[in-house]
């Protein structure tokens, strides 16, 4: 089964919100914690860097980037406001 995992921003402490793409994941269900990195039974993927061939077709118009591209955003309290730490990195684990 392929995982990924993420580590928590410093500063976010034990209480902290969990997104993927904007959604909410519920801790225990979607994602469980171990030490400072959340780990995610399944396949998270982000956006490989773009070739020259692709760049050039997007720019021309005759295609698209239309890759998988996975976000992952922490929402926490720190010195008394709240923060929002988006677009943290995924790294994915083999089966």
């Amino acid at each position: 089964m392929a995982r990924a995992k993420v580590t928590l921003p410093a500063g976010s402490g034990d209480t902290f919100d969990v997104f993927i793409n904007g959604v909410p994941q519920v801790a225990g269900k979607d994602f469980l914690t171990e030490g400072r990195e959340l780990v995610f039974e399944r396949e998270l993927q982000t956006e490989k860097k773009l070739g020259v061939g692709r760049w050039l077709a997007m720019f021309l118009g005759v295609a698209g980037s239309y890759g998988k591209n996975d976000t992952v955003d922490i929402s926490y309290d720190y010195e008394g406001r709240r923060v929002v730490s988006s677009g943290l990195p995924i790294v994915p684990e083999g089966d």
